[in-house]
């Protein structure tokens, strides 16, 4: 990036400040409108109650801040780029989404969005882009050179399912071939992906592991969730706690996450706030 560049970057800061929200709600709302394909890979849930839009907002702000050294940010990224390789998330969806994004700021900016300053933005997203392919591809690389790992969705059984209370079933999960599984860290997650035929679409959502590395399977806990239960990740759990049995199958990502601690919690927390770790909440 050029100079010039930079300081239309540092100038657009007071307006994601004031309207970054409006901006990622377009840009969601764009993406899916034009790649409905796209659905199956974002949790909705997420776009349902806002945190997606937000998250997003948040990030490009702090990447507009820093965009003179972006490597401050560098320890959020490893975060993000262990969420993404969750979900299989690939290079080419970085184009993909930067041509909605930079048609976004247009569209959004009106015209605020000069050619240079789009032509900076473009130029902005590509970097970051770079530094993000790179981050995964250095996770992808490590998750199938462990012993029983996998990169992308793998399929796993569910060979038991223990109730650890009235409102928290355990599920065993073991890979369909029957080969080994990578072991995990503490505080590690895994994304789950699974069909809603509520939505029509396949949803992933993330979980603690709350086993002990084994090689063998993965134990999740799930939380039948009460109240309002039409929200997407509502209806994940709610699916996993009291349709999916013995003998389903289920799509897992390797274990990711960066949380250097476990957290103990009582059994009857979920599993989804058992380890202390908020990536999997983030988008």
């Amino acid at each position: 990036m050029t100079t010039d560049q930079k300081q239309l970057i540092k100038a657009t800061v007071p307006v994601l400040k004031q309207s970054g929200l409006l901006l990622t709600t377009h840009f969601y709302q764009r993406v899916f409108s034009i790649n409905p394909e796209l659905k199956h890979t974002f949790n909705m849930g997420n776009q349902q109650n806002g945190r997606q839009p937000a998250a997003l907002a948040m990030a490009v702000l702090a990447y507009a801040e820093n965009i003179e050294d972006p490597s401050v940010l560098l320890s959020t990224l490893n975060r993000i780029g262990h969420k993404h390789t969750s979900l299989a998330v690939r290079p080419e969806h970085y184009d993909l989404i930067g041509r909605h994004l930079i048609a976004s700021i247009g569209e959004v900016l009106g015209d605020a969005a000069t050619p240079a300053l789009l032509d900076a933005w473009t130029a902005a997203y590509g970097q970051l882009a770079s530094l993000m392919i790179g981050i995964e591809a250095g996770l992808y690389a490590a998750q199938v050179t462990k012993p029983g790992g996998w990169t992308g969705w793998r399929p796993f059984v569910v060979r038991a399912r223990i109730e650890e209370s009235s409102e928290v079933t355990a599920l065993h999960l073991y890979p369909v071939d029957e080969g080994l599984v990578a072991d995990h860290q503490p505080g590690q997650y895994l994304s789950i992906r699974l069909f809603l035929p509520q939505l029509n679409l396949l949803q992933p959502r993330q979980y603690s592991i709350t086993n002990e590395p084994n090689g063998l399977f993965y134990c999740i806990s799930v939380k039948h969730e009460t109240g309002e239960t039409t929200s997407t990740n509502k209806l994940i759990s709610n699916h996993l706690h009291a349709v999916v049995q013995e003998g389903d199958r289920l799509e897992v990502s390797v274990p990711v996450g960066v949380c250097p601690v476990a957290v103990n919690v009582p059994k009857s927390v979920p599993s989804t706030q058992r380890s202390g770790c908020p990536m999997h909440q983030v988008a």
